[in-house]
């Protein structure tokens, strides 16, 4: 990893040198990986606002909004409310080559992220009464000791439902093709059904239980910003579990 330039503040402090537009969301992410590394942000630490950091570093809050949802799947920063902090335990990040099943799945989660996030946060402001219904129905027929089989099922239905409630059908058309690769990967399935994995993927079916529950309360209470949250939340954790804790 390459080191960190740093511009010199008025106050004495550091900020972060604008970055070439062509390295983007993965230089603003290693940039700040390599500032968590080295305990510059030290744990617990508020890392600097979206905005803050698209000035720093000359971009657009998209690329910083991309980087930052890498470090959330990393588990390297955590939300809390509408701002990120350095996680407490920060967890062993290695960037090294991993098995094509995991490349797919890692893959995967980053379209679902750029897509399902955006569409969360419309389903919240546009969802009908029946749909806010809809949605926290399949939420609450999610249980912590739910079977693989059904635990995939009925995660389907309420992701499907959630994504219809976007009001975009273009959206939704497209966000279905995704969800069928995902229910489609051999890859996938071999890890879930690899019995030296069927501890973690019991903790994924009741982790999950719960965090579709909060996600469906936030869509249904209309609340944009928790919603996504949650959302981001949700897929950062299935994610790391399957590519981290999966063998």
């Amino acid at each position: 990893m390459s080191r960190t330039s740093t511009t010199p503040r008025s106050d004495g402090g550091e900020t972060f040198a604008p970055v070439n537009r062509e390295t983007l969301s993965a230089q603003i992410r290693d940039r700040l990986l390599e500032r968590i590394s080295s305990g510059a942000l030290e744990p617990g630490a508020q890392v600097p606002s979206e905005r803050s950091l698209s000035e720093q570093f000359g971009v657009a809050r998209t690329s910083v909004r991309e980087a930052m949802q890498g470090l959330l799947s990393l588990g390297v920063i955590v939300r809390r409310g509408n701002r990120s902090y350095v996680a407490e335990q920060l967890p062993d990040v290695t960037f090294d080559e991993v098995d094509e099943r995991k490349q797919f799945v890692q893959q995967l989660f980053e379209t679902r992220r750029l897509l399902e996030v955006p569409m969360i946060e419309l389903a919240a402001l546009r969802a009908t009464d029946a749909q806010r219904a809809e949605i926290s129905a399949l939420a609450d027929r999610f249980a912590a000791d739910m079977a693989l089989p059904a635990f995939r099922e009925l995660d389907r239905e309420f992701h499907t439902a959630l994504a219809g409630a976007c009001g975009n059908p273009l959206l939704v058309e497209v966000h279905g093709k995704v969800m069928a690769r995902l229910f489609r990967s051999e890859g996938l399935q071999s890890l879930l059904a690899d019995e030296a994995n069927r501890t973690e993927v019991d903790r994924i079916v009741s982790d999950a239980a719960d965090q579709h529950h909060r996600l469906a309360a936030a869509v249904a209470a209309g609340d944009t910003e928790v919603a996504m949250s949650e959302g981001i939340a949700h897929l950062g954790a299935v994610e790391r579990s399957l590519i981290d804790r999966l063998v």
